[in-house]
């Protein structure tokens, strides 16, 4: 495990039905350059098709836009529903992004999470799955060897295909999945030795997922010879920060209803059950269940700190990107987290409070040194002069 906790967002991202999503698709990308400069590692971008919110139906154009605007945060797709494309097409896409960004490209690859993106290609949500294993495969093989890979399946038919570009990044860019309730994630990232995004498992109560996901990858990693690596394990969490609990309270009523509603009358993913009524409700869900905090920065790093011995640890932190407040309180969370909890993690904090510490201790003594130097100056300017 590094000493260095990433930080990072999954951004969806969820936008209220009706506005303009010219604009919002704009916000969202002022977000990406904010986090840039900010000092954020990573931002990973969903695909999604149908019910009005989570508006990015291409994440790869979206970070071709964003990897122009930033210059160090690393961009990936949150992730390229694989049961909807050829995987042929996605590993040529990912490996000519790979080079346009300079190795700041990863690959992120899921089944698809909405039923009513699946429905509309002729899909049966049952059936994406075993086309993610399926594609998944067949990428891995593209973009490890040089090997022919031929598969068939009812969403495409691929014959001795081979990619005729190589990576930038050597021997390739980061490669994860991600895994919600199923096991599915967590097999595919051991059997594979690629990288986990553990979405809304982050919650302190009842079933321990993320124990299953490890203990899942483990075996798996087990039985194929691959690695099961802590450090491209990626836990997914909510947050908003501000600088006390009743500004980060009053800050979440401009949006937070919005998004449980859409996940408790809108998106068909019950994966993400989310309870409370009201505002208040919704926020003591939050913080109470574990699936994020709503607070200080000191509660930030509390939930960071159940996370890591939860989990027995991990490598990356992701926000879930939420617009709960408005964008200026947002940019502001971000913002505080960035200043107030990253160092925490980061090797950052200690250093420079050790430092603080010292100068403390040591100061009652130097103080009277430093007065006894400027006297002695004094004295012997006086001489000086007394002489002349």
């Amino acid at each position: 495990m590094s000493d260095r906790l990433r930080f990072g967002i999954f951004m969806a991202p969820f936008h209220p039905a009706g506005e303009n999503p010219t604009l919002a698709l704009e916000r969202d990308l002022d977000l990406i350059v904010h986090l840039d400069r900010l000092g954020y590692d990573e931002a990973w971008i969903g695909e999604h098709h149908s019910a009005g919110t989570e508006i990015i139906a291409c994440p790869e154009i979206f970070i071709a836009t964003a990897a122009e605007r930033t210059r160090h945060i690393k961009l990936g797709t949150g992730v390229t529903s694989v049961a909807y494309h050829n995987p042929y097409m996605v590993a040529e896409r990912a490996v000519l992004l790979d080079h346009l960004t300079r190795g700041r490209f990863m690959l992120g690859l899921g089944p698809g999470s909405l039923p009513t993106d699946a429905i509309m290609l002729g899909l049966d949500p049952t059936e994406t799955r075993p086309l993610l294993e399926e594609g998944v495969d067949v990428i891995m093989k593209l973009l490890r060897t040089d090997d022919p890979v031929s598969s068939q399946t009812k969403a495409w038919n691929l014959v001795d295909a081979r990619l005729h570009l190589r990576p930038y990044s050597n021997p390739v860019f980061d490669v994860a999945v991600p895994a919600v309730a199923s096991p599915s994630g967590p097999r595919l990232a051991g059997r594979y030795g690629i990288g986990l995004l553990s979405i809304g498992a982050t919650q302190s109560e009842g079933f321990d997922l993320l124990g299953l996901h490890w203990d899942v990858m483990e075996e798996r990693a087990a039985k194929y010879g691959t690695v099961a690596d802590r450090n491209q394990w990626r836990l997914v969490g909510m947050m908003h920060v501000a600088e006390s609990k009743e500004q980060a309270y009053k800050n979440v009523e401009f949006g937070i209803e919005h998004w449980f509603n859409y996940f408790q009358k809108v998106a068909a993913f019950p994966q993400m059950a989310v309870n409370g009524d009201n505002v208040r409700e919704m926020i003591d869900f939050v913080n109470d269940s574990g699936l994020g905090s709503i607070g200080t920065a000191d509660m930030a790093c509390e939930q960071i700190e159940r996370l890591t011995k939860q989990s027995g640890g991990f490598g990356c932190f992701m926000q879930l990107a939420h617009e709960w407040a408005n964008p200026v309180a947002t940019h502001r969370s971000y913002e505080l987290i960035a200043q107030r909890v990253m160092p925490e993690f980061q090797g950052q904090a200690w250093s420079t409070l050790n430092a603080k510490a010292r100068a403390v201790e040591t100061r009652p003594e130097l103080a009277d040194r430093n007065m006894k130097a400027v006297e002695e100056m004094v004295a012997k300017h006086q001489a000086e002069l007394a002489a002349r």
